[in-house]
């Protein structure tokens, strides 16, 4: 069970680990607006601009994979299966993050794809 608490904590904070490239290339723009910080970073492009995108997504998969964890652990249906699932969502949220990044368009559709497999799969499993 600890392991799927500790993949939700991840996925939870994890829109702060993909603001850190966004929050570098605002401060390149004529340092880090805190004032109004969200219209800075409508004015970003390349690295800023995906990762502005990254960030916002990483707060859309939380939608998806936290309400699926809690299902699991308030229906007591923790094995090793939905660790495994978790982990591998995580992982999948993680080289998402750099194919952000990175302009990997393609592969990062790939690792959505699967990432939301996983989500899928828990609820399978809880059906059956």
């Amino acid at each position: 069970m600890i392991t799927v608490v500790i993949c939700l904590a991840i996925v939870v904070f994890m829109p702060l680990i993909a603001k850190v490239p966004m929050a570098l290339m605002m401060n390149k723009i004529g340092g880090y607006d805190n004032r109004l910080p969200r219209l800075q970073q409508d004015k970003l492009e390349g690295l800023g601009a995906r990762s502005k995108a990254a960030h916002d997504n990483c707060f859309e998969a939380t939608t998806y994979f936290a309400p699926t964890v809690l299902a699991v652990l308030a229906l007591n249906a923790v094995n090793h299966t939905t660790a495994y699932l978790c982990i591998a969502f995580v992982v999948c949220r993680l080289v998402y993050l750099v194919c952000y990044w990175t302009d990997l368009h393609v592969l990062r559709s790939a690792v959505w794809l699967i990432g939301m497999g996983t989500v899928a799969a828990h609820y399978f499993m809880l059906l059956a």
